[in-house]
């Protein structure tokens, strides 16, 4: 068995060099098809939603991986190096204009396009959960992201984060759901 896994991260290695950011894309794509899955088994849901899990999936791979292979590739050009003065650098910057940007996207997104609901009842849900989502998520990504750019390689830097994305998927899920259950 082990040998079939040291080929294939091998291929996916050599893919990764070959096709970088569609190779990223499609791994985040998974990963988060496979968050979203584990996510809506938790919550109950009978049958999987097969079409949201999709949405999701091409959110990841259509949007937030390509946005965040050339935003590490330009922190990266404009911020050399891991010492610690660069890595601060870069968390500061990506997390005051990355994370704002893609935790707004990503609310409207899920409620037009996942959701199906109507411009106005999106926007208004956005003005109401938007500061909660973007200070719940700046105490936690900061902690990442340095982690990303203090040691993970760049070719790898979208593989750590979607593992993690999808860890904070399926708690986000679990912690929604616990709120539900208070509600009842």
């Amino acid at each position: 068995m082990s040998d079939i896994v040291k080929e294939a991260w091998r291929k996916y290695l050599i893919q990764l060099q070959v096709h970088p950011l569609r190779t990223k894309a499609i791994t985040a794509g998974v990963l988060a098809g496979c968050s979203d899955a584990i996510a809506q088994k938790i919550s109950g849901v009978k049958k999987l939603q097969l079409k949201r899990l999709l949405l999701l999936m091409l959110f990841d791979f259509g949007y937030g991986v390509p946005f965040g292979h050339f935003l590490n590739k330009f922190l990266d050009a404009i911020f050399k190096g891991r010492d610690n003065k660069s890595v601060a650098k870069k968390v500061l910057l990506e997390q005051l204009i990355f994370s704002p940007w893609i935790n707004f996207l990503f609310m409207t997104y899920f409620g037009l396009v996942v959701e199906g609901k109507p411009w106005g009842s999106v926007m208004n849900k956005v003005r109401k959960d938007y500061p909660a989502v973007q200070f719940t998520s700046w105490k936690v990504w900061p902690t990442v992201t340095w982690v990303n750019f203090q040691y993970v390689p760049q070719q790898f830097r979208e593989l750590f984060f979607s593992l993690v994305a999808s860890c904070w998927a399926i708690f986000i899920n679990l912690k929604a759901e616990s709120a539900a259950i208070k509600k009842d």
